[in-house]
Protein backbone atom coordinates (compact mmCIF):
# COMPACT_ATOMS: atom_id res chain seq x y z
CA UNK A 1 0.00 0.00 0.00
CA UNK A 2 1.54 3.37 -1.14
CA UNK A 3 1.91 5.78 1.85
CA UNK A 4 -0.58 8.44 2.47
CA UNK A 5 -0.26 12.00 3.30
CA UNK A 6 -1.13 10.91 6.97
CA UNK A 7 2.12 8.50 6.89
CA UNK A 8 3.95 11.46 5.06
CA UNK A 9 2.66 13.65 8.21
CA UNK A 10 3.82 11.51 10.62
CA UNK A 11 7.33 10.85 9.63
CA UNK A 12 7.50 14.48 9.18
CA UNK A 13 6.68 14.99 12.27
CA UNK A 14 9.29 12.24 13.96
CA UNK A 15 11.80 13.29 11.83
CA UNK A 16 11.45 17.14 12.49
CA UNK A 17 11.65 15.32 16.36
CA UNK A 18 14.92 12.98 16.46
CA UNK A 19 18.53 13.25 16.05
CA UNK A 20 18.71 10.28 13.62
CA UNK A 21 15.93 10.99 11.14
CA UNK A 22 17.33 8.89 8.36
CA UNK A 23 16.48 5.56 10.74
CA UNK A 24 12.67 6.99 10.65
CA UNK A 25 10.35 4.47 9.32
CA UNK A 26 6.46 5.17 8.39
CA UNK A 27 3.90 2.42 8.00
CA UNK A 28 0.46 2.34 7.29
CA UNK A 29 -1.42 -0.93 7.47
CA UNK A 30 -5.62 -1.27 6.70
CA UNK A 31 -7.97 -1.30 10.18
CA UNK A 32 -10.02 -3.21 10.95
CA UNK A 33 -13.31 -1.10 9.29
CA UNK A 34 -13.26 0.41 5.85
CA UNK A 35 -12.58 3.82 6.69
CA UNK A 36 -9.73 2.79 8.84
CA UNK A 37 -6.02 2.55 9.20
CA UNK A 38 -3.13 1.94 11.37
CA UNK A 39 0.14 3.79 10.97
CA UNK A 40 2.69 2.47 12.47
CA UNK A 41 6.35 4.60 13.30
CA UNK A 42 9.89 3.49 14.41
CA UNK A 43 12.67 5.67 15.33
CA UNK A 44 16.24 4.84 16.74
CA UNK A 45 16.31 3.05 20.04
CA UNK A 46 17.94 6.09 21.35
CA UNK A 47 15.43 8.65 19.66
CA UNK A 48 12.48 7.05 20.97
CA UNK A 49 11.86 9.27 24.41
CA UNK A 50 12.37 12.17 22.18
CA UNK A 51 8.97 10.77 20.08
CA UNK A 52 7.06 9.62 23.27
CA UNK A 53 8.04 13.10 25.47
CA UNK A 54 7.88 13.35 28.81
CA UNK A 55 4.57 11.37 30.24
CA UNK A 56 3.56 10.71 26.76
CA UNK A 57 2.95 14.16 26.05
CA UNK A 58 4.65 14.23 22.51
CA UNK A 59 3.48 11.07 21.27
CA UNK A 60 -0.57 12.76 22.35
CA UNK A 61 0.24 15.51 20.22
CA UNK A 62 1.02 13.41 17.53
CA UNK A 63 -1.88 11.42 18.24
CA UNK A 64 -4.55 14.72 18.32
CA UNK A 65 -2.87 16.15 15.09
CA UNK A 66 -3.26 12.71 12.95
CA UNK A 67 -6.99 12.60 14.22
CA UNK A 68 -7.68 16.00 13.15
CA UNK A 69 -6.48 15.23 9.70
CA UNK A 70 -7.71 12.07 9.19
CA UNK A 71 -10.78 13.67 10.21
CA UNK A 72 -10.61 16.00 7.21
CA UNK A 73 -10.41 13.15 4.87
CA UNK A 74 -12.64 10.94 6.00
CA UNK A 75 -10.98 8.20 8.07
CA UNK A 76 -10.13 6.95 11.45
CA UNK A 77 -6.29 7.08 11.69
CA UNK A 78 -4.76 5.04 15.51
CA UNK A 79 -0.92 6.03 15.31
CA UNK A 80 1.67 3.29 17.05
CA UNK A 81 5.05 3.74 18.18
CA UNK A 82 7.32 0.94 18.21
CA UNK A 83 10.39 0.14 19.71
Amino acid sequence: MAQTQLAELIGTMARALVDEPAAVEVAEFDGDGQNSSVVELRVARNDIGKVIGKSGRTAEAMRVVLAAASTKVGRRVHLDILD
